[in-house]
Parts: C-alpha cells; structure tokens; sequence
C-alpha cells in the first residue's frame, strides 16, 4: 500500500513538472513569437520611411510625405538617428546599414537654424552615443561631440539653467521661460559625452543646471511648470509628474545609477518622497498621481495621461515596487477605457480631457520594467494588449499613423520618430530574450536610448 502511495505521488509529481516545463515552454514560444511581430512591424514603418521620406526628419503616412522639423532642406535626420540603436538590437543588419550610411553621408549640424536643445538632446545627441557605444564607429562620437559643443550656449544664463532654443552656427539663444524637464533631462546625454570624450565641461554645466533647479524647489519639496533661467523666479506654480516636468525626476535617480555621482541619489531621494506624500492620490479607482500647487501642495486637478505612464517604470528602479504595481494597474485601466490610452484624462470623472494619442510609450515602458524587475507574466499580458491595439488602430499601409482621437479612432498625419526609437524598442525587449540587453547594465535616456557605464 504504501509503495502504491510512493508511486502515486511520483507520478503526479512528474506531471506538474511536466505541465509547468509546458507552460514554460508555451510562455517562451509566445514570447518570441510577439518579438518577431515587433521587429516586422518596425520594418514596414522603416520601408515607408525609406519610400516617401528617406533623408528627412519623418515620414508623414497619410499624405505619403514627409516634415523636416525646422523647415525644408534642413533635416537633422531625427528618424535615422532615433531609430538606429533599435535596429541594432533588433539584428536588423541591412536596416542598420543603410541608416548609418545615410547618417555619415548627409547628417551635418553647421546649419544657421534655432532648435531646441531638449528635443535634441534627448533623440539626437543620446541617439549618437548610443549608436557609438553599440556599434564602435567613432563617427558616431565625433558627430555626438560637434553637437555638443554646438548646444553648450544654452547654458550661458546667469543661473546656469538653459535657454530653450539655440542656434546650431552662432550659438545665440532665446527662449527664457524654460520647464524642469527640459532643464533637468540633459545630464545623461551631457555626462556621458563627458566620460566619452574626456571633456569635463558637459558633464559639470549639465550638472549644474539641474541642482540650480533643485535649490529652487518649494519649501515642501516640490517644483513648479515653468520658471525663468535669468531670474529663477517661478512662472507657474503647478507641480504634477507630466509632461515639461517629467523626465526630470527620470534623470536624477538615472544620474546616480549611470555615474554613481550621490548628489543625484540625495536629489532624487528629498524629491521622489515630496512627490509621494503631496501628488499621489489614491482613490476607489486605484492610485494616481494628481496636479498641486508646489507651495502649498493643495490638489488643483486630477488630469492623467500618457506622459505619466513613464511613472510606475520610475517608482520600481528606484526600488518603490508597492507603488509601482499599484499605479501600473491604473495605467492600464486609462489604456483599456477606450482600447488605446488618451493623450490626458480626469481620473476623477472618467473624462477624456485630449483625446488624441500620438504613438506613445510609456506605458509599455513601464510593463517592460515591471516584467524584468518582477517576473510577472501579467506585464507580458499587458504589453500584448499595448501592442495589438496599437497595430489595430494606428497601422497604415504606409507606416504607422497616430491618432486624432481614441474615441473615433481618427488617424492623423504623424509619426514621430520615437514610435521606433521607444514604443516599438520597449515592445521588442519586453518580448525578447533578456540576453538582447541587460536591464541592470544598461541606462535609458528619455528618448530610450540605451546608455553603458563604459569608462572606469
């Protein structure tokens, strides 16, 4: 009876093993599956590029044409760039190949133009150091390096914070009333210049402005909209963890891990628990992250959006796993209340504030952080879910189309060149093998640009 017992017991034993080395199994196939759907979906947005737009900023998929950012003829190739790195990691070699021929042949920044340095800071300049770190050309370091230098001016304010825009020729600047992400989310860009080249100067200037903008915070903690780099009086009062604040918070714990420099991880240790005990706001829907006067950190709206998503991704690497999950969730449920997320809602009232959606990625950023650093397979769910809606209701014949509304499911002329520098870049890792790129030696600048500790 009880060898009977002893067999039984194996017996099942082997069973569940089998069953869970099954689903293990099931898991991996669907896996790769959904990351060889990524990288064909890359391509047919690429080829289009490369049909209507090949040599300019990029491709608009309605009209089969094209927009140059700062006017005709005068392309900084921003979807060559943004998109390279992705390719790499894609193993997208004819792809990667003629998008670095095409940089090295026509990519020159000595243009009499104004533009703005955050924008190209983040797509260009980062998309160039990355490019050089994965792929060894020093062309890629030495364009990174004549950029720099170009956009070094904006720096020249008398608090150290940046001007907006600068001239690429003659280094004049404008544009005064600046926001702390664009003053706070160069560092990574600049100091990673700085380890590359020897050069001290991005790294301290880049520094400088962001802990000019951290001795301005309120009393309680927490910064404002926008605020004047002459002067450094406050100019709107509002603090949230959207757009023209948000990458800020991003750069100071991705400073402190990238250069181990624990200015940034003082910084961001004071900032993130101001932001927790004056914006988080849970409600019977979940939690969320509300908008509040910086002085008083009185509640003034309960907006969220699809820049906010990028959060639960910022709540897990700086180890806070509780809120992340809970926000993660609330994310989601934004996402699925009209089978694409809006660009901004009220969390309060259900009420879609802008309906557009211009092919984001935050919220699958942050499902790729949450799998890796959890292992839950409900992050791979969600990142499916991501993904397959947006092939749904944003895939063209012709590329891809962002949306004038996630009512309607109207498309609209644009493609911005972070759907293949992010959105489809987050959607291939969160499927592929971890092997592609390891998520604990590696830091993305905003623009996803993968960025090594290389240098001692």
């Amino acid at each position: 009876m009880k060898m009977k017992l002893f067999l039984l017991v194996i017996f099942f034993s082997l069973q569940n093993f089998n069953v869970d080395a099954l689903h293990a199994a099931q898991s991996k196939t669907d896996k790769a599956v959904y990351a060889e759907k990524v990288k064909q979906e890359f391509v047919h947005a690429w080829e289009a590029y490369k049909k209507y737009a090949w040599g300019h900023d990029q491709l608009k998929p309605l009209s089969k044409s094209y927009r140059d950012w700062y006017g005709e003829n005068q392309s900084l190739l921003m979807t060559p760039v943004d998109a390279f790195d992705t390719m790499v990691l894609m193993g997208l070699k004819k792809e990667s190949e003629e998008a670095k021929q095409l940089i090295f042949e026509k990519l020159s920044f000595d243009k009499d133009l104004f533009v703005q340095n955050f924008e190209i800071t983040i797509r260009l300049l980062g998309g160039l150091l990355s490019a050089y770190q994965l792929d060894g050309d020093k062309r890629f370091l030495s364009l990174a390096e004549d950029l720099g230098k170009r956009l070094l001016p904006v720096f020249n304010s008398p608090t150290g914070m940046p001007y907006i825009n600068v001239n690429l020729k003659t280094g004049e600047v404008k544009g005064k009333i600046n926001n702390p992400a664009e003053i706070g989310t160069l560092v990574l860009e600049f100091g990673t210049l700085s380890k590359l080249t020897g050069n001290p100067v991005y790294y301290e200037k880049s520094k400088k402005a962001i802990v000019e903008l951290f001795n301005r915070r309120s009393e309680i903690g927490l910064v404002g909209t926008t605020i004047d780099v002459e002067t450094g009086e406050w100019k709107n009062t509002t603090s949230h963890i959207s757009g023209m604040i948000d990458s800020y918070y991003e750069y100071l714990l991705k400073a402190w891990k990238l250069f181990g420099d624990k200015d940034f991880k003082n910084m961001f240790g004071k900032t993130i628990t101001a932001v927790n005990k004056y914006l988080a706001d849970k409600t019977d829907s979940g939690l969320w992250y509300c908008q509040a006067d910086m002085k008083t950190g009185n509640k003034t709206s309960t907006t969220f959006g699809a820049l906010d998503a990028f959060f639960p991704a910022v709540l897990i690497l700086g180890g806070d796993k509780e809120r992340a999950i809970q926000l993660q969730e609330s994310v989601y449920k934004m996402w699925m209340q009209n089978g694409i997320e809006p660009e901004e809602f009220d969390y309060k009232t259900n009420e879609v504030k802008y309906p557009n959606y211009v092919l984001r990625p935050e919220a699958i950023e942050s499902a790729y952080y949450l799998y890796r650093f959890t292992k839950n397979e409900k992050y791979l769910d969600m990142g499916k879910t991501f993904f397959d809606s947006i092939v749904k209701y944003c895939r063209n014949e012709d590329g891809y189309a962002a949306l004038k509304s996630v009512i309607t499911k109207e498309k609209s002329d644009q493609m911005e060149s972070f759907f293949f520098a992010e959105t489809l870049k987050y959607s291939y890792l969160l499927f592929s093998s971890e092997k592609v790129l390891d998520i604990n030696k590696i830091v993305f600048n905003t623009e996803a640009h993968p960025l090594r500790r290389t240098w001692k």
